[in-house]
């Protein structure tokens, strides 16, 4: 008659309460923590850290080094753990090809867009096993490496060539290899090779080794900036014992004479009479001009100067004159 529909039970955890959600946190918390213990960066020499104060920068910088040394070693320790040994078994004969046919296949190869990527994991399991995967249709494939040092292809192109058993047939730039699946080619049954890593691990290893690479980069730095120290005290001294008078002893002799001047006894009487000089010029002069202007105010001087010019202009026109008139 009706149609009964069947509903899905409600969730029971859909709507937590403020206790299971506690919960949750912490345990994501703790799952943080395990993963940062693993993390290459975190690695360090058993103890707590403390924050040390140095004498001298020397002292700093061989600290540092040392530490740095420390950490090197137990980086190269982790790295072991990551070795696989290699799987000894007969090795496949080599498809030999001539010109005609690997300029062929270059062609193929470059005009096709399978590729498989290798980034920074390097090679591990599931590389080999994609290339296995292209090689069922295809003929070749293209290994493109990113990132890759310089002249790290050539080792990436020896070590696929063995895992694979395929055939390198040219190395396009730093980055790209060109396999081919060879002639006479049939699909293993395990594709991703036994002496190889896990995707997980093959991330964990690369990690260290970043890291490692970083610390040996840090000790050369570190190493070359105390030879810089070291030559900067053969020239200049040690900053922390060297006198500083005889450095800067120049300078404060003329300081000091400068500053001794003052207190002499001469010198503060010849001060004073040269001083004394001074006043009573400045009192003749100031003297002399009050009575030329009070001369020059009563008109006494102006009836001198005219008298002056008048005795000195007759007497010689007057001679000159008188001797025409004779002639």
């Amino acid at each position: 008659m009706f149609e009964i529909q069947e509903r899905d039970p409600p969730k029971k955890h859909k709507w937590k309460t403020k206790k299971r959600l506690k919960m949750q946190r912490k345990r994501e918390k703790t799952k943080r923590k395990e993963a940062n213990k693993r993390d290459p960066r975190c690695i360090r020499p058993k103890g707590q850290k403390k924050k040390q104060k140095f004498p001298t920068a020397e002292a700093r910088i061989k600290y540092k080094i040392e530490k740095a040394k420390l950490k090197e070693a137990l980086l190269v320790e982790k790295l072991k753990k990551y070795e696989v040994p290699q799987v000894q078994g007969p090795n496949p004969k080599e498809d030999l090809l001539t010109g005609e046919e690997r300029f062929y296949m270059k062609k193929m190869s470059q005009k096709s867009s399978n590729y498989v990527p290798i980034g920074r994991r390097g090679i591990f399991g599931g590389v080999i096993l994609n290339m296995h995967m292209h090689w069922k249709k295809h003929e070749t494939v293209k290994v493109v490496c990113k990132p890759c040092k310089l002249g790290q292809v050539h080792e990436y192109a020896k070590e696929l060539a063995r895992l694979s058993g395929g055939l390198p047939i040219e190395i396009i730039g730093n980055d790209t290899i060109i396999f081919y699946r060879g002639k006479n080619y049939v699909q293993p049954e395990v594709m991703s090779p036994v002496d190889t890593l896990s995707k997980k691990r093959a991330l964990e290893k690369s990690k260290y080794e970043q890291s490692l690479e970083t610390v040996r980069r840090f000790i050369a730095v570190a190493e070359k900036e105390l030879e810089l120290y070291h030559r900067h005290i053969a020239l200049y001294g040690d900053p922390n014992t060297r006198n500083s008078d005889f450095v800067y002893g120049s300078e404060r002799e003329n300081c000091g004479k400068t500053l001794s001047e003052p207190l002499d006894g001469s010198n503060l009487n010849d001060k004073e009479s040269s001083s004394d000089e001074t006043d009573s010029d400045f009192k003749d002069f100031s003297s002399d001009e009050t009575d030329l202007n009070a001369s020059y105010l009563s008109g006494d001087g102006e009836n001198k100067i005219g008298t002056e010019t008048d005795s000195d202009d007759e007497s010689p026109f007057l001679d000159v004159l008188d001797s025409h008139e004779d002639l």
